[in-house]
């Protein structure tokens, strides 16, 4: 079989893939992508961001939240609900994202194969499966993504024991679900059902969730999540898990007993890296597979990159799309985009959601920093009434002396929109007195902006 030669090849059609390939194509490069599963998109089209926050949504309305009990109306639909009602829409949206990603490699004219590729030496892979081919590149890019990890003790593929990405599969709603991870995932699937009616416990081992934002954050959401129906044990693992019909016993650490009809093992993810060929290629794996890569994305073989979760943390998709493009735009020499963005957005779709920008109070203050931070409740605001937000918030953290905003901190409705105008302040090097001088549209949240500002200004 003669190889067929181009400028790039990447291995994977996930947000970091597709991005990656659309922009050295739009730059004249001649790309092919290898997808080894039937449907491109990856995890987030398929199995994570957008189905997962896809579901969320429908929990909300489905169950009813998001009218909060507001004039007097009863909205909530959960008694009627049904397992065809809670996926419908999901499906939707998951097969709208992957034409969208066919028609994006299509107008770039990037050759799609359709199949699992595998090194069989640092310049060539092998794909088998409907496309087989060898192809050869000057430059390639891994974008493979990750994948749940398993732990012991869940007997994975036994009926109600799933991970992040099977339990998309459930056919029907669940009345009690026993989580086992607080991480982001954990956290987010807790909310989805608990809104929806189940009763759920979430296990965590460490003695705070999401560590990574700020504590006042952090303990609002706690406080929600709890008013929601969800029962945080925690610090606890779990440390063996039973069938009883027609549900499972988890037996935690602790010595404390969980039952429930379905389980979620959200226990972290690894990168999706055997049976690519790493040796052949001279690319080591790390720890759950997971690629060592410098800051320009290489991997040990500098004309192999790679970018996303199959470089672990922050394993989010805006964060991927932003590292294959900047490793694409290095290895091509191309002037287009020469450096990630300092500061990244985080988005945790709870319920409610979170999302945060920046420093929060203690890690700026672990770095000699003083600071001084500002908050607006959503209560006090005309736009939080309206639509019943009673407990969101926005707090602005802001360097003492020349109030610079340094951090951006959102929970309850539209956070992960709201926080990117501080995300973009920070970025300029702007703060109290841009939030001060600016007119921002009434009823808003956005406003919220503006009088958090003066909250630290008063503390000042």
């Amino acid at each position: 079989m003669t190889a067929r030669p181009y400028d790039l090849v990447v291995i994977g059609s996930g947000p970091a893939g597709e991005k990656g390939a659309a922009q050295a194509a739009y730059f004249g490069r001649k790309v092919a992508l290898v997808e080894r599963e039937p449907h491109l998109g990856g995890a987030a089209a398929n199995t994570g961001t957008l189905p997962s926050k896809t579901l969320r949504e429908t929990s909300l309305y489905l169950s009813g939240f998001r009218q909060r009990g507001l004039y007097g109306l009863e909205a909530n639909l959960r008694e009627r609900a049904t397992v065809r009602d809670f996926l419908r829409r999901e499906r939707v949206v998951k097969e709208t994202e992957r034409r969208r990603v066919e028609a994006n490699m299509r107008r770039h004219h990037v050759d799609l194969y359709h199949g699992a590729a595998r090194f069989t030496s640092p310049g060539e892979i092998e794909v088998s499966g409907p496309d087989a081919a060898r192809l050869t590149a000057s430059i390639f890019l891994i974008a493979t993504g990750s994948s749940p990890h398993r732990p012991a003790p869940f007997p994975f593929g036994e009926p109600g024991i799933h991970d992040s990405d099977t339990i998309l599969d459930l056919e029907a709603l669940p009345r009690s679900m026993a989580v086992a991870g607080g991480g982001v995932i954990g956290c987010e699937y807790a909310c989805i059902f608990a809104a929806l009616g189940a009763s759920v416990h979430l296990i965590e081992a460490r003695d705070r969730l999401l560590a990574f934002l700020d504590e006042e954050i952090v303990a609002a959401l706690v406080e929600r999540m709890a008013a929601l129906g969800v029962r945080l044990l925690m610090p606890d693992a779990v440390s063996s898990v039973e069938r009883r019909a027609p549900g499972w016993r988890l037996t935690l650490k602790s010595g404390r007993v969980v039952e429930a009809d379905v389980v979620l093992a959200a226990s972290g993810r690894g990168g999706n890296t055997a049976g690519l060929g790493l040796e052949a290629a001279g690319v080591p794996a790390g720890p759950r597979g997971l690629l060592a890569v410098d800051e320009h994305f290489r991997t040990a073989v500098p004309h192999i990159y790679a970018a996303g979760d199959v470089i672990g943390f922050p394993a989010l998709a805006s964060t991927s799309m932003e590292q294959a493009r900047l490793a694409m735009c290095h290895a091509f020499q191309l002037s287009y985009k020469q450096a990630l963005a300092p500061i990244l957005p985080y988005g945790i779709y709870t319920i409610p959601e979170v999302s945060a920008a920046g420093e929060s109070e203690a890690s700026a203050r672990a770095k000699g920093i003083d600071v001084v931070a500002g908050k607006a409740l959503f209560a006090a605001n005309a736009r939080g009434q309206i639509v019943g937000d009673e407990h969101g918030f926005l707090k602005l953290v802001f360097d003492r002396e020349t109030m610079t905003l340094l951090g951006t901190h959102v929970i309850g409705e539209s956070a992960s929109e709201l926080v990117h105008v501080g995300l973009t302040a920070m970025l300029a090097g702007q703060g109290a007195d841009l939030f001060i001088q600016t007119c921002y549209n009434y009823p808003t949240l956005t406003e919220t902006y503006k009088y958090a500002t003066y909250d630290a200004l008063g503390r000042r």
